[in-house]
């Protein structure tokens, strides 16, 4: 790979009713955004997509490439984190576990955010290790933030539905490298 351009998906129902997880579609606000993004990739020489398995991905991936033809591959581990317990909670109560847990803790029947976050550096290395130059990648905020946020932070915050983020293979080699060693002593 060349380059690589993350997009955030769209909001999704789940979202705009403040809860974690689910596998919703998107609302209507969601599915401009998801269109948005498509126009301001427009120009943009894109050889794959590789997307999280979520329904909220694919749908956008779906309007960010309409009207292109550019193969798209799922990458399970682009899934969104495992919100256990809190699947299907208020956001804010997963938020405030999350601020008062250890990054390695995980919440009940869930995945912890270094385990996350080690999932997520497998997938940007099997991007790295990709023969096309221009990559489009769509998944969750998480995997956009983590790669500028420094160190990670307990909640993804300032990533806006439908953004995105361009990155260089060096600029994605240095923030996996960053990464991989904030997951051998991470702490928040």
């Amino acid at each position: 790979m060349d380059d690589v351009v993350l997009v955030r998906h769209g909001e999704s129902e789940t979202a705009a009713a403040g809860v974690v997880g689910g596998d919703a579609g998107l609302t209507e606000a969601g599915r401009a955004q998801a269109r948005e993004a498509g126009r301001a990739l427009a120009r943009r020489p894109l050889d794959v997509c590789l997307l999280s398995p979520a329904r909220r991905a694919r749908e956008t991936a779906a309007l960010v490439l309409e009207g292109r033809e550019v193969p798209e591959t799922v990458l399970p581990e682009l899934a969104d984190i495992g919100f256990g317990a809190f699947e299907r909670e208020p956001l804010p109560e997963y938020r405030a576990w999350i601020a008062a847990h250890a990054p390695a803790e995980a919440p009940t029947g869930g995945e912890s955010r270094v385990d996350t976050l080690r999932r997520f550096c497998r997938a940007y290395r099997t991007l790295l290790e990709r023969s096309e130059a221009h990559l489009l990648v769509v998944a969750h905020g998480l995997t956009l933030s983590v790669l500028t946020d420094d160190p990670p932070r307990p909640s993804v915050a300032g990533v806006a539905y439908g953004s995105q983020l361009e990155l260089t293979r060096d600029e994605l080699a240095a923030a996996v490298a960053r990464l991989e060693l904030w997951c051998e002593a991470p702490a928040w």
